[in-house]
């Protein structure tokens, strides 16, 4: 099919309301929101603890944190699938080819994205801030409270950049999520199949509502910054 009549098949079931298309993009949403969800506040947590604290091993931690950035994400199904398969230590909790499966790949996936961000907005936070809630007698909770806010922009982007990840990848969904129509086929199991059938409207369209989801979460990031303007020249 030529470019030009597969993108113009490819709006028409964007805009007919296929509801094999809308399938396939309520699953990524779901299983990657519930991913993102479960791992944002123990990410931020660990980011946080990790950034403040002196412990032994710490720079192994941080390190392994960052590392972790560069992981395939088929690498990390390949695990998660011998962990899940009947012969693996969690094989009992029959996960493997299940939604379920999918979200804990997400899981993983977006934790060391959103702890390596996490970590580097509270280093680089002022730390006058925490010593002056200290002084004004804030407790450890509200003093963490106190500094999350303050880099709250930072942490968000890391939610940004780990939504970006987990709904963009492929190799761990296709895995441990065995690209099952209607049940753990997401966009991008969805693309990689549509295209090596020779059938290119599904995936160009599929790829227009991940374009579409980029800018919109980006946009949305920006009207929370609020001021855009440039730096002044020193």
């Amino acid at each position: 099919m030529p470019l030009i009549d597969a993108t113009q098949a490819a709006f028409g079931l964007l805009f007919s309301g296929d509801p094999v298309l809308w399938r396939i993009v309520w699953i990524s949403l779901k299983t990657s929101i519930v991913g993102l969800l479960i791992a944002t506040p123990i990410a931020v947590l660990l980011g946080y603890l990790i950034a403040t604290h002196e412990f032994v091993g710490r720079r192994i931690v941080i390190w392994f944190a960052q590392a972790a950035l560069s992981l395939p994400t088929v690498l990390i199904g390949l695990l998660l699938y011998l962990v899940l398969s009947r012969q693996g230590p969690l094989g009992s909790l029959q996960w493997l080819f299940t939604q379920s499966s999918v979200i804990l790949g997400q899981v993983l996936i977006v934790l060391p994205v959103l702890i390596a961000f996490s970590l580097s907005a509270v280093q680089a936070a002022d730390p006058r801030l925490a010593e002056t809630a200290i002084v004004h007698g804030a407790s450890r909770w509200r003093v963490m409270l106190t500094v999350l806010h303050e880099v709250r922009f930072g942490v968000m982007a890391a939610v940004i950049n780990g939504f970006g990840r987990v709904i963009s990848e492929v190799g761990c969904a296709m895995m441990v999520g065995g690209n099952i129509a209607g049940e753990t086929r997401t966009i991008t199991t969805a693309i990689a199949l549509e295209t090596s059938k020779g059938e290119f409207a599904q995936g160009i369209a599929l790829g227009i509502v991940l374009v579409a989801f980029a800018l919109l979460i980006n946009a949305g990031m920006m009207l929370l910054q609020g001021d855009t303007r440039p730096a002044r020249n020193m």
